[in-house]
């Protein structure tokens, strides 16, 4: 079909144009027929939005996805493009994307008229139908619909004249999908001039009563914070949007780790290994679940997965740091590792007014909480207190982020009991992640009131 390169050619070929709407609601059909991933990437939705967004696109309605910051909302639109044909025919030499079969600009319908079925066509791909704006609250009108083009005026053109028009983003999408990123940003009056476009499909600039049927499907994004916060979507607007649809945080630590391992960047190790103990991966989730239970941090900004994604990252380049600092091969991640995450996990949370020095407490919490709750899952507390008890009459290790793993080859050995758990959990020989798994089982003890623990100088002893 994409050979057609005049209208009279494209009418030879058979070719249907469908509306945007139509076309998504077909290729989303076919997908679902042959069991394709609709948005690949989202993780954690498969029971919740993707339904919903499916029966938003199947029932042909324009979208706003509700929900805190990183939640993935701009990526799920953006997958949406995935649901357009691949190439769709247009006409060549006019401003806005038109359906050759039924021009809306009078421009486009004055190609059709002069040239008939020689009128040229090119072929637009799925890639160049999406246009996407950031809200911000010097955005105009002329930016979103339009405006008098000064330029057209001076080559002659009348100001009643519609191609004196410069159209904005909106018109430039016809054919496509035009996404608004935080819409509550946008002013009440720019808000007011979309309302046309939502349900009439029709545009007007400066009074020019300039009908422009859009063949457009509309989605935005919203946090629901900013409702109260630095703007609001207007109820009429509101109304126009035929489904709103929430989106929300990993439900379960393990769709937190796969959205980790996803999403962070890989280190390049060069010459290093890198291995994650299940339960470090689980330690950096953690924390991010309990940060968004605690009341020491507002919750109304929440707290994304990016600080998941972050703080994993810090964890891997300390643990990098370290084995290059004591000249081990072996890029294994440990729990005292874990204070170097703090700069990550501060950029990414917000805490609520307080005393100044609050937040390194409420972090180191947040790590404690983290790593008892992971604890818990690895091992029965019950079954620890034979292994606490053999560090009474002055038994003590001395551990830290700079000690080599080596020298917890030998605290394991002189501590009865901790070989069989090291073991038990770590399931490897390998001595760097046998270190690792010392360390948790140690920091596991002293939470659960089992050890007593002492830090000098970046280094910790756990004594009885």
């Amino acid at each position: 079909m994409t050979e057609a390169r005049t209208l009279g050619a494209l009418k030879s070929s058979g070719f249907e144009v469908l509306s945007v709407r139509d076309e998504m609601r077909k290729n989303l059909i076919t997908k679902l027929k042959n069991a394709e991933d609709i948005f690949p990437g989202i993780i954690g939705y498969q029971d919740t939005v993707i339904p919903q967004m499916q029966n938003a696109i199947l029932s042909g309605q324009d979208i706003i996805l509700l929900g805190e910051r990183g939640q993935a909302k701009s990526r799920i639109i953006r997958s949406l493009i995935s649901l357009l044909d691949e190439y769709t025919p247009i006409l060549d030499g006019v401003e806005i994307p038109e359906n050759p079969f039924a021009p809306i600009s009078a421009q486009g319908k004055k190609v059709i008229m002069e040239q008939g079925d020689d009128a040229a066509i090119r072929w637009l791909h799925r890639e160049q139908r999406y246009g996407e704006k950031l809200a911000t609250p010097d955005i105009t009108i002329a930016d979103l619909i339009g405006e008098i083009d000064p330029i057209k005026i001076a080559e002659g053109r009348y100001l009643a004249d519609e191609e004196a028009l410069h159209f904005g983003l909106v018109p430039h999408s016809n054919r496509g999908i035009f996404a608004i990123n935080e819409l509550p940003d946008l002013s009440e009056r720019i808000q007011v001039g979309l309302l046309n476009v939502m349900e009439e499909r029709d545009i007007q600039i400066r009074g020019h009563k300039v009908r422009l049927d859009l063949d457009i499907m509309i989605v935005a994004t919203a946090n629901p914070e900013d409702y109260t916060n630095r703007g609001r979507i207007i109820t009429p607007l509101k109304d126009r949007y035929g489904s709103q649809i929430r989106t929300h945080y990993p439900e379960t630590i393990l769709e937190e780790i796969a959205i980790m391992d996803q999403e962070q960047r890989k280190l390049n190790l060069a010459e290093y290994t890198e291995e994650v103990p299940p339960f470090m991966s689980q330690i950096i989730a953690e924390i991010t679940q309990q940060a968004r239970h605690s009341p020491d941090i507002n919750q109304r900004s929440g707290v994304s997965v990016r600080a998941s994604v972050a703080n994993f990252e810090a964890l891997m380049a300390n643990a990098l740091r370290r084995s290059i600092s004591i000249g081990e091969q072996d890029v294994v991640p440990r729990i005292s590792d874990l204070p170097f995450i703090m700069p990550s996990l501060q950029g990414k949370i917000e805490f609520e007014a307080m005393e100044d020095g609050q937040e390194d407490k409420i972090m180191e919490n947040l790590f404690s909480a983290a790593i008892k709750s992971v604890f818990d899952r690895f091992v029965d507390v019950n079954d620890m207190e034979a292994l606490s008890l053999h560090f009474t009459d002055g038994i003590h290790v001395t551990i830290g982020e700079s000690v080599p793993a080596a020298d917890y080859t030998s605290i394991i050995q002189r501590i009865e009991g901790l070989d069989e758990v090291v073991t038990k959990i770590a399931n490897s020989s390998n001595p760097s992640v046998r270190a690792s798994t010392a360390e948790f089982i140690l920091e596991g003890l002293h939470i659960n009131q089992l050890l007593n623990k002492d830090r000098v100088s970046g280094r910790t002893t756990y004594r009885g």
